[in-house]
């Protein structure tokens, strides 16, 4: 225990003789002071000298410095007493090595202290020197100090002593031989016997004196002729000694005894209670008398109104002397330890007890003094933790302590790493310290909560749940011992903004715009089915703001849904839904359904139809490549998992064909079928029917359309038009190869010259249809319900009334005909209209109707075929110029198509009969 609080001046010392060249500045004393406490000279060095410098003691001998070891220290009657602080106390025993002693009575101390500075260029030095007057010795003095034990004895015959027992230097020992006037053997018991001469013991670490009427005893603790002894439960270090010294009068013999407590102490109730034995038995072997029972402090008496005021205690019991000290006393200190990184404190102060007895045998008086550090166990001193939150504030607030002076916040870690002080000020935290009244100190974090540091989650969906766990990193000065404390703090706030989605449609696209809410963009988007990944942003037009982002979908893009189609329009819908990924919580969600125009079923001229085919929702298990038309062999042209593409000629796949008084109806019908003898494994529950229907209507116009039966959860189709086309045209000889173009007419012909007509419904492949001219006539103006009229072709024959009869040419398939029933070609004289025997007009204008028949049916009338009738008598005139006949024609009749050629010019080249 003692060695331990010289080990720092140890240290001192071999660093302060490593500088033997430094310059040497010698200061003013401030700062330092000393004292006289009995027997003992006090010198206190304040911690503004000692803080960030290393010490070195030296004891002046006259004109010699000599260095202060631990062990010359404890040999000579020195010790030395540091707090973690700097302040540091040096006692010296008035019977020390190197004291100045006049006739123990006046004893004068030098010290000189030398402090390093941490620049290791300067040494700023410090002499001491205390004069203090002791005569109150008793018969034999018994002193304990830290790092030593001290016994003296008068000495018998002290007034015959000449000169040489005045030792003024205070250290003047006999040689081995034993020399005149002073000691000259020792005797150690152990309780064996030792014997010594004075430069043996000193060899071994004792300290021998003669003054002029004492003899001086030293040992250090826990030398070979040491024992531990038991002293009414105590623990003590004992040292027995007889010693044998030269007087003028002969040899005399002095037997010594020093014991000292190395124990005895208790820890009740932060109270230290420490119990010295009251019987002494080394020292006591008699009936004895206490004459004087003193308490001091760091060497020096109390009085009975000190000890009240600090509330210190000393009583005996019939077998202790104790002494009782609050822990926390202001003449102690508190230091700071980190056993396995957790914070604790021990208190430590230094007790004295000083006892004078009196032997009831011999009326020798003994004067005992025992200067006794004390320090606590570990004491765990779990940091207080104070919470100020306030979440409404939206700041972490706390304040951590209390800690004792020589603890230092070094660092913060958060979960995102380390921050010192000064980078998590400079980062926008607040961390403080705080120093209270009684020496101790705290600190305190401030932290908001949109800090980085912060961590976030949500226990609900309008709540915010923040957390900040810490641990405060301390160390403990001036050893740098480092420990940590942890701190979880957690605030809950209903402070969410959801995010929110609008949206818009063209013809052809969605417009989709999200709004962040006060979470940014923490979530997830998805679209339809699918989560919004980098590759369908890029596709989907995907722009960002930092507080909003859009999307631009087309109407039929992989992620949007089908509702209902008709016609000419598609109702499509986008579903976008924002999920919270970790709870998967629906923060927004957007259902957008709008009407795109969109064609279904187009019906060409020609008899080509063609059917688009879509999935709507309703039937979500159909897979589009699986549908037929009603010849199942028809499939898609083109098909994905959302469409399926029909392309067919009317007059196959299936297509069945209607005849009305209006129009004639093509039918078919898209679905899905199951071959005979498979097993359904996978119905489709309700079926897909999608019904396809193009019309013809027999007049200038013709609309197609495409319809099924209605069904909610099916696609509902509407009707819509298109155009059946027949043509009449003028030929330029019976080789129907060549015909005469609109920038030809009028076309100049002579009397009874032959005009070729070819009447063709254009462009339809349909080979059951067959086109019947039902009638023709001429007329001299361009209406075709003008007067004078004339019959060239009445109910699909020739007109009887005609003295020229006109001729019917047959139609046969070649490069340019491939449907022959569609082509009707006849032939007739060129002629003129006369009224009394004039000429009215020289050109003439052909129109006729036309007539489409189905082939397969087994029609009556026209659609028996072209001039298909009996034979009938002629009433025909012979000659070429015909007069007004009927007064107008109607022009209501059904399933004809009206066509018109002309004009006709009449050229005078040829005369007319």
């Amino acid at each position: 225990m003692w060695s331990l609080l010289w080990s720092l001046m140890a240290a001192l010392i071999l660093s302060g003789q490593a500088r033997p060249n430094m310059k040497l500045n010698s200061q003013s004393n401030s700062g330092l002071r000393s004292d006289c406490v009995g027997n003992l000279m006090r010198l206190s060095l304040d911690k503004a000298l000692a803080v960030g410098n290393e010490l070195e003691v030296e004891a002046v001998n006259g004109t010699q410095h000599i260095v202060l070891t631990p062990s010359l220290a404890a040999q000579c009657g020195y010790s030395m007493e540091s707090d973690p602080w700097g302040n540091t106390r040096i006692y010296s025993s008035l019977l020390g090595c190197y004291v100045d002693n006049k006739n123990d009575r006046i004893f004068n101390v030098g010290l000189r202290l030398r402090l390093y500075s941490n620049s290791q260029f300067d040494v700023v030095t410090h002499d001491v020197a205390q004069t203090c007057t002791y005569s109150q010795w008793a018969s034999r003095e018994i002193l304990c100090d830290r790092n030593y034990m001290e016994v003296s004895g008068f000495i018998a015959d002290a007034g015959a002593k000449g000169p040489a027992q005045d030792v003024k230097e205070g250290n003047n020992l006999p040689d081995e031989s034993g020399a005149a006037y002073g000691i000259w053997k020792l005797t150690f018991y152990t309780p064996e016997p030792v014997a010594m001469v004075p430069r043996e013991a000193e060899q071994a670490g004792y300290g021998l004196m003669l003054t002029s009427t004492r003899l001086v005893v030293r040992s250090p603790y826990n030398t070979a002729e040491t024992t531990s002894e038991e002293v009414g439960g105590v623990s003590m270090e004992v040292i027995r000694v007889t010693a044998y010294y030269q007087t003028p009068h002969g040899l005399n013999v002095v037997n010594m005894a020093a014991a000292c407590p190395t124990g005895g102490v208790l820890f009740i109730n932060d109270v230290i209670s420490w119990h010295v034995p009251r019987l002494m038995t080394p020292l006591v072997d008699d009936s004895f008398e206490v004459l004087e029972l003193h308490m001091g402090i760091n060497g020096k008496r109390l009085d009975r109104s000190q000890m009240v005021t600090r509330g210190y205690t000393l009583s005996t019991t019939h077998q202790h002397i104790v002494i009782e000290i609050p822990v926390g006393s202001p003449d102690g200190h508190f230091k700071s330890h980190a056993p396995d990184y957790q914070y604790h404190i021990t208190y430590s102060v230094e007790p004295m007890l000083e006892v004078l007895w009196r032997t009831t045998g011999t009326q020798d008086d003994t004067r005992y003094k025992v200067l006794f550090p004390i320090t606590t166990p570990l004491m765990p001193q779990l940091p207080h933790f104070q919470e100020n939150t306030v979440p409404e504030a939206r700041v972490f607030t706390v304040v951590l302590g209390t800690f004792l002076h020589d603890v230092v916040l070094k660092n913060i870690t958060f979960s995102t790493g380390v921050l010192t002080v000064e980078e998590g000020n400079a980062r926008g935290l607040t961390i403080q310290e705080h120093r209270y009244k009684n020496g101790t100190k705290g600190y305190s974090l401030s932290v908001p909560f949109d800090s980085d540091v912060v961590l976030k989650k949500n226990p609900e969906l309008l709540v915010t749940t923040y957390f900040l766990p810490l641990a405060f990193g301390f160390v403990i000065l001036p050893e740098e011992t480092p420990f940590a404390h942890k701190v979880e703090l957690q605030a809950s706030l209903q402070d969410v903004e959801l995010p929110t989605i609008t949206g818009t449609c063209d013809k052809k696209h969605f417009y989709i715009t999200v709004k962040y809410g006060s979470q940014g963009n923490n979530f997830q988007a998805m679209v339809g089915y699918r989560q919004l990944t980098p590759e369908m942003a890029e596709e989907y037009k995907f722009q960002e703001n930092g507080t909003h982002f859009s999307l631009v979908l087309p109407y039929d893009a992989a992620d949007t849904a089908f509702e209902l189609m008709k016609t000419d329009s598609l109702r499509a819908r986008v579903d976008l839904c924002l999920l919270d990924h970790i709870n998967n919580w629906v923060l927004a969600d957007l259902y957008l359904s709008c009407t795109f125009p969109f064609t279904t079923t187009t019906c060409y001229p020609n008899g080509t139809m063609t059917a688009m085919a879509v999935k709507v929702q309703s039937v979500a298990q159909l897979v589009p490549s699986r549908l037929t038309l009603k010849d199942q062999s028809c499939k898609p042209v083109f098909s994905d998992d959302r469409f399926a593409l029909f392309s067919f000629s009317s007059d196959s796949c299936g297509t069945t064909r209607t005849f009305f008084d209006h129009y004639m109806l093509y039918e078919n019908e898209i679905g899905l079928y199951y071959n005979r003898g498979v097993a359904k494994t996978s119905p489709i529950d309700p079926p897909y029917r999608q019904t396809i229907s193009c019309y013809y209507v027999v007049n200038e116009t013709q609309t197609v359309a495409v319809g099924s039966k209605q069904r909610l959860y099916e696609p509902k189709a509407d009707i819509s038009s298109g155009q059946l086309m027949v043509q009449i045209r003028l030929a330029q000889d019976s080789s129907y190869q060549l015909f005469y173009q609109a920038e030809d007419y009028p076309v100049v012909k002579y009397l009874r010259q032959p005009l070729y007509f070819e009447v063709e419904l254009i462009e339809f492949t349909d080979t059951n249809l067959e086109l019947i001219v039902e009638k023709c006539w001429a007329t001299l103006e361009e209406d075709r319900t003008s007067l004078p009229s004339w019959d060239i072709i009445v109910d699909g024959c020739e007109n009887p009334d005609d003295i020229y009869v006109t001729v019917f040419h047959p139609v046969v398939s070649d490069s340019r005909v491939l449907v022959p029933s569609h082509i009707k070609r006849f032939s007739m004289n060129m002629f003129t209209f006369t009224k009394d025997q004039a000429v009215l007009k020289d050109l003439i204008y052909v129109h006729c109707d036309a007539v489409i028949c189905d082939t397969t049916s087994q029609a009556d009338g026209l659609c028996r075929g072209q001039c298909v009738r009996p034979t009938r008598q002629s009433n025909a005139r012979p000659y070429e110029r015909k007069g007004a006949k009927r007064a107008r024609r109607g022009t209501g009749s059904t399933q004809r198509r009206q066509i018109s050629s002309g004009p006709i010019l009449l050229t005078s080249g040829q005369t007319s009969e």
